[in-house]
């Protein structure tokens, strides 16, 4: 494996294609397909669907029922065949008419490397509204055989058709032709559950106002409740407009997400191209046992029989770049629209559980150490809400700051402005006593003047903070709250024990870094608190990150940069969502982070990230990092999460606790990832 080797990642890159359509004139239909495949083959598509009778026109009604149309679309078919053997790494489904046994069916035609591997006959026929499709053709389940003549072969025949590749196991097709998805149980759903990653829907459905989105919807759910990608073509311009117009709309889904989609209404044919998942499709079957009870449970309906696709070529011209959108801030959409949508529903969430938590212990107070940085001040902001919809004042919250060797100026002024901003009981309690006294307890040298800023003498300040919380939540009659992030566990970025590592309840445990940034903004702006916090909540975001337990020794007000130490959040972030959520090899984590990281001046930032971290990261960058998180991750910071307090799961993309989303032994290695990732660098 090559770190930018797509097949070896799993990558199948696919194609819808909406040529433009003559009526009853297959000859030129043929040309219309051919030149769409060959522009798909050009892309390096190894998939291509088109629409639905393509080579005839959807809308000849009686016209199909005459044989020199039928002659005509037959030989069209042969001469596409043909031609596909010059596309050894092609696969084309065509839709085209079929007589077998006095009976007309609507096909798709699934043709490779100058063969027709089978043809699959539409099962549901609409005879209603405006469709009269029982008028002409006949419906699959009316065959009596399991072979038809297809441009001269013998070829399989039949719904109950998977085509598989030879080499790549991941790789599987179903076919199914338009109102086949518009059913209770699409044929497909039986496909997937048989082993099918690719969906086909060869469609062409005329346009009515709203329909668009109605495809949309179900090539959504279609893809989404059979993990799959599916792919969906409809009919273009040349369909006849006598009763009904049409708009060639084209799209591809992975898992419900639109990974491309096509202008309808073009003049002229047209197509879509994208990189679909397979891995990440397999593995998501995988990890879900449901989906597996419900092959189980349908076994009956499962037995396919399976073509074989021979071995594909590799495609021409090189595969890069990747044909997908590949999000930078895959905890953040992009959209503002649904960031606000994502923020407002994380920090519900956040607040519910604070209440029911609270409800359920019959305590009425909060105690939380406020830094002025990004993770305590939000976390105060969803424990000030939490005391709203209790009826509690504001005040229950005991907010303290806590300055400790190197506290900045700034971010003690900030804490106290926030405190006093959201109207909770503010105090200052000074650690540097106590933690003074710890390290002459403990004889550590910088008690006698040493300079030696260890581990030792910053964990000596965050296990004195969280040790006065405790005993505050005791003398008050409270709970402590967890301020700190997801990335932070992730990296094992916390102090054990007592420190941040502990409280009584974390609203933060799995609110990433990247998200925390915009909940603080979203706050900010929506009024949620009711009052005016943008001008201090707006200082904390654009604070840089520290720990701040090292004192600078200069003029610097800052000591210690978080992301120096142990990388960007941006990145980590990255890695963490696709190594938790899907499980993914190290070398496909970098070259996905290096797909969305490479370049800075490509692809979309949300519109509130900063100028200076609107940066690109090079492959070796990337590389460097990714083994930091490798490293801390698998290896050195288990035994953290493995005793975190409860904390309620936010999103699907990533959850650390011990009791949901993540399981795993405290004393493994990382050897294991370390070592792929070197194997696939040197084979680069």
């Amino acid at each position: 494996m090559t770190i930018d080797d797509l097949a070896a990642h799993g990558f199948c890159r696919v194609a819808a294609a909406s040529p433009r359509v003559h009526l009853a004139d297959p000859a030129r239909n043929a040309d219309e397909v051919l030149a769409l495949a060959q522009e798909a083959v050009d892309a390096g598509a190894e998939v291509v669907v088109f629409p639905e009778l393509c080579v005839t026109g959807y809308s000849t009604d009686d016209l199909i029922q005459q044989r020199a149309l039928l002659d005509a679309a037959d030989e069209a078919v042969a001469r596409i065949v043909e031609r596909s053997a010059a596309w050894p790494g092609t696969v084309l489904a065509v839709g085209a008419p079929l007589v077998l046994d006095a009976r007309l069916y609507n096909a798709a035609v699934v043709v490779h490397r100058g063969d027709v591997l089978g043809a699959v006959p539409k099962s549901y026929l609409p005879a209603y509204r405006e469709f009269y499709e029982e008028r002409q053709w006949s419906a699959a389940r009316e065959a009596v055989r399991a072979s038809a003549v297809v441009a001269g072969r013998t070829v399989p025949f039949g719904t109950d058709l998977l085509f598989e590749h030879e080499d790549r196991t991941e790789l599987v097709l179903h076919v199914e032709v338009c109102e086949d998805v518009w059913v209770p149980v699409p044929p497909s759903t039986y496909g997937a559950m048989a082993g099918a990653t690719v969906l086909l829907n060869l469609s062409a459905s005329n346009i009515t106002i709203g329909k668009a989105g109605y495809r949309h919807e179900l090539a959504s759910s279609q893809s989404a409740r059979t993990i799959s990608a599916y792919l969906y073509t409809g009919a273009g311009v040349g369909e006849s407009t006598t009763d009904l117009a049409w708009d060639g709309q084209a799209m591809i889904y992975e898992n419900g997400r639109c990974l491309a989609e096509s202008d309808r209404f073009v003049a002229e044919g047209h197509l879509v191209v994208a990189d679909v998942d397979l891995e990440r499709l397999v593995d998501d079957r995988m990890r879900m046992t449901s989906y597996g009870d419900c092959i189980a449970d349908h076994r009956d309906r499962l037995g396919f029989r399976r073509v074989t696709i021979p071995t594909l070529d590799p495609p021409s011209p090189p595969a890069l770049p990747l044909r997908r959108h590949q999000e930078r801030f895959p905890f953040v959409p992009s959209s503002p629209v649904g960031r606000d949508e994502r923020c407002e529903e994380a920090f519900r969430i956040q607040t519910q559980g604070l209440v029911t938590r609270l409800a359920a212990t019959g305590i009425e107070r909060l105690v939380i150490g406020v830094s002025g940085g990004l993770d305590s001040t939000h976390a105060l902001l969803v424990a000030a809400r939490a005391m709203d919809h209790l009826g509690l004042p504001r005040t229950n919250v005991l907010a303290y700051t806590m300055p400790g060797f190197a506290t900045s100026t700034t971010t003690r002024t900030n804490a106290w402005r926030l405190m006093e901003a959201v109207g909770v009981t503010a105090s200052e309690l000074d650690i540097g006593p106590s933690s003074e006294q710890m390290l002459v307890d403990i004889g550590h040298p910088a008690s006698e003047g040493d300079p030696l800023h260890d581990t030792t003498y910053e964990n000596v300040q965050a296990g004195e903070r969280t040790s006065h919380l405790f005993r505050l939540a005791n003398h008050h009659g409270a709970l402590v709250v967890g301020t700190g992030d997801l990335s932070e566990l992730a990296l094992g970025w916390c102090t054990y024990g007592v420190g941040d590592q502990m409280s009584h309840y974390n609203v933060n445990a799995s609110v990433p870094k990247t998200l925390i940034q915009f909940l603080i903004r979203w706050v900010a702006t929506s009024g949620e608190l009711g009052t005016d916090l943008g001008d201090v909540l707006g200082d904390v975001v654009e604070t840089e990150i520290s720990p701040e337990l090292v004192p600078a020794g200069t003029d610097d007000d800052i000591g210690q940069r978080t992301e120096e130490l142990i990388g960007p959040y941006d990145l980590h972030d990255f890695f963490l969502y696709h190594v938790a959520r899907f499980g993914f090899r190290p070398s496909k984590v970098a070259f996905l982070a290096h797909q969305a990281w490479g370049d800075a001046s490509t692809g979309s930032w949300p519109d509130l990230i900063p100028e200076h971290r609107r940066r690109a990261y090079d492959l070796d960058e990337v590389v460097h990092w990714l083994r930091e998180f490798l490293r801390r991750f698998f290896q050195t910071s288990q035994f953290k999460r493995s005793a975190m307090p409860n904390g309620p799961k936010i999103g699907s993309g990533g959850a650390l606790s011990p009791r949901g989303d993540w399981r795993a032994p405290s004393d493994a290695s990382a050897a294991v990832w370390l070592a792929e990732l070197d194997r696939a660098l040197g084979e680069a």
